[in-house]
């Protein structure tokens, strides 16, 4: 068994809607070991990106604790945030709505690079690495975000979050929006990232048939409680709760 990577106990988002509190996520507690892939699965509004972004602190937790590498970073501050965001990072469903549209590609990768203190000359050439490694050729740092295919953005955006070396990828429905041979494309990256690196991925998606190809474990949650949680193929073989049959009935 690989070392913990991320370990997140009793999480719990409570949102204020109009005069009620709605809880989005309640009770949830999961690990992600070294290398591996978990899928977190469930229909629209069931806390998927919800656990996403209270991992990689983009919403505060309500109560529960989350732990990377072994530190807790649940109520961590922004200027501490800095340096777990090189160990964490997070892919989101629309890569052309992530890139300021007034900077190339090659800017948006550099942007964490430069920040890690390398020149300028030093950050394009590993911005060009970091685009051949994800499948595209250097010139692509020189475009911006509307001239390239949604599969070609999200490839630059597996660049930029790459730049920082990270230990975690939290990827939120990352193919949903790119036409099958893309997914497909991305998917076969994503793996051999995974094997290449040894990166760890939290790996949300509705997409159940792309959860088998490529997670090792899977979540299924239904109104932000955990239903049923084991290996993906066992999951999705022998189902043992009625939520994640019905689940596996409506796609596969």
């Amino acid at each position: 068994m690989g070392e913990i990577v991320l370990k997140a106990e009793h999480l719990k988002k409570v949102f204020l809607s109009g005069k009620k509190n709605v809880e989005a996520v309640e009770d949830v507690s999961f690990e992600l070991r070294r290398g591996e892939a978990l899928g977190i699965v469930g229909e629209s509004g069931s806390g998927k990106s919800t656990v996403g972004k209270m991992v990689t602190g983009l919403l505060p937790v309500t109560e529960g604790r989350i732990s990377l590498l072994g530190d807790d970073i649940t109520q961590m501050k922004e200027r501490s945030l800095r340096q777990i965001y090189r160990r964490i990072q997070m892919v989101f469903q629309m890569p052309g709505e992530s890139f300021d549209p007034r900077w190339t590609l090659g800017d948006g990768i550099g942007e964490s690079l430069r920040n890690q203190g390398m020149s300028r000359r030093e950050a394009g050439k590993r911005t060009g690495e970091l685009l051949e490694r994800c499948g595209l050729s250097p010139e692509y740092a020189g475009r911006y975000p509307h001239q390239v295919s949604g599969g070609q953005c999200q490839r630059a955006a597996l660049a930029r979050a790459l730049a920082a070396g990270p230990k975690l990828l939290v990827c939120d429905e990352i193919t949903s929006a790119l036409d099958v041979t893309v997914q497909k494309q991305i998917l076969e990256l994503l793996l051999k990232l995974k094997e290449d690196e040894q990166l760890s991925f939290l790996f949300i998606s509705h997409d159940l048939a792309l959860v088998q190809a490529f997670c090792d474990r899977v979540l299924v949650l239904r109104q932000g409680k955990l239903v049923e949680e084991g290996e993906t193929e066992a999951v999705i073989r022998h189902p043992a709760a009625e939520y994640t049959k019905q689940l596996i009935d409506s796609v596969l």
